[in-house]
C-alpha cells in the first residue's frame, strides 16, 4: 500500500501552505511551467525550496500547527497493520515534515519514502535519494517506488490526489484517486477508485473484488533523461 502525503494522508498540501507563508513571490509560476509541460516536477521544486524564507524550526513549527492529517489515515493504517498490510508514504514534497507529523498524531508503522531537505546557509535546497537513476523528471520517482514494492511483495494499492501522483498510478495494480489526479487517471486512460476518506479506501480493499491491474505504459510518460 502506497500513499502520498501532500493532501492525501494529510489533510493539507504542506508543501503548498508553506510555500505561501514563507515563499517569496513568483514561486507559484514554477506550477504554473510544471502545469504547461515546460519543466519537470524535480526542477520546479527545487526552484521553489530555493525561495522558502524561513529557518527550519519555524517552517516544522508551521507545518505541525497549521496540517492536520485526515482522521481516518491512523485508524487506516491500524487497520493495514492488523491484517498484515505494509503501508509506506510516498511523497515528492519537502518531506522534512513527514517524520514528525506522524509522530505528533501517534500513527507508527509507517515508511517514508520522499526527498531530503537540506540547507546551505540561508538557502533551502533538496536532494533526490528517491529518484530514478536515469531519469531526473520527479524528485521521488513514484514509479520506480510502486515497480519495487510489487518485485518485493506483490500486487499493489496507490492512494493519491494530485499531480506528484500520475507516474506511481500508472503503475498500481489498484488506484485511488480523487481530486488532479482522478482527472489524470480518466485522461490516461488507468481505471481508479474515487474516495474522499480512508474508509472508503478500506471499504474496497476488504471487498476483495478483483485489481484492475496495471496500465504500465514501456516507458513513464515524465521521462528526462538525466
Amino acid at each position: 500500500m502506497l500513499i502520498d502525503f501532500d493532501g492525501t494522508a494529510c489533510a493539507h498540501d504542506v508543501t503548498f501552505d508553506l510555500l505561501t507563508a514563507f515563499g517569496e513571490d513568483g514561486w507559484a509560476r514554477y506550477d504554473d511551467e510544471i502545469d504547461a509541460g515546460r519543466i519537470g516536477l524535480r526542477e520546479g521544486i527545487v526552484g521553489q525550496a530555493a525561495m522558502i524564507r524561513g529557518d527550519d524550526r519555524t517552517l516544522l513549527t508551521y507545518a505541525l500547527e497549521h496540517c492536520p492529517m485526515d482522521p481516518t489515515f491512523r485508524p487506516f493504517v491500524e487497520w493495514c497493520s492488523d491484517s498484515g498490510v505494509p503501508v509506506t508514504i510516498v511523497s515528492d514534497g519537502f518531506g522534512f515534515f513527514i517524520a514528525p507529523l506522524l509522530r505528533k498524531h501517534g500513527i507508527d508503522g509507517v515508511d517514508v519514502i520522499t526527498n531530503t531537505w537540506g540547507r546551505d546557509g540561508d538557502r533551502a535546497g533538496l536532494a533526490f535519494g528517491n529518484g530514478h537513476p536515469s531519469c531526473v523528471g520527479c524528485g521521488t520517482c513514484k514509479m520506480q517506488a510502486v515497480v519495487t514494492a510489487r518485485d518485493a511483495l506483490g500486487p499493489v494499492a496507490f492512494v493519491g490526489d494530485g499531480s506528484t501522483d500520475r507516474y506511481g498510478a500508472l503503475y498500481a495494480d489498484l488506484v485511488f484517486a480523487k481530486g488532479h489526479l482522478a482527472m489524470t487517471c480518466e485522461r490516461d486512460g488507468v481505471p481508479f477508485a474515487p474516495w474522499a476518506s480512508f474508509d472508503d479506501v478500506r471499504s474496497r480493499l476488504a471487498s476483495q473484488e478483483p485489481l484492475p491491474g496495471p496500465v504500465a505504459p514501456v516507458r513513464c510518460p515524465g521521462w528526462t533523461p538525466a
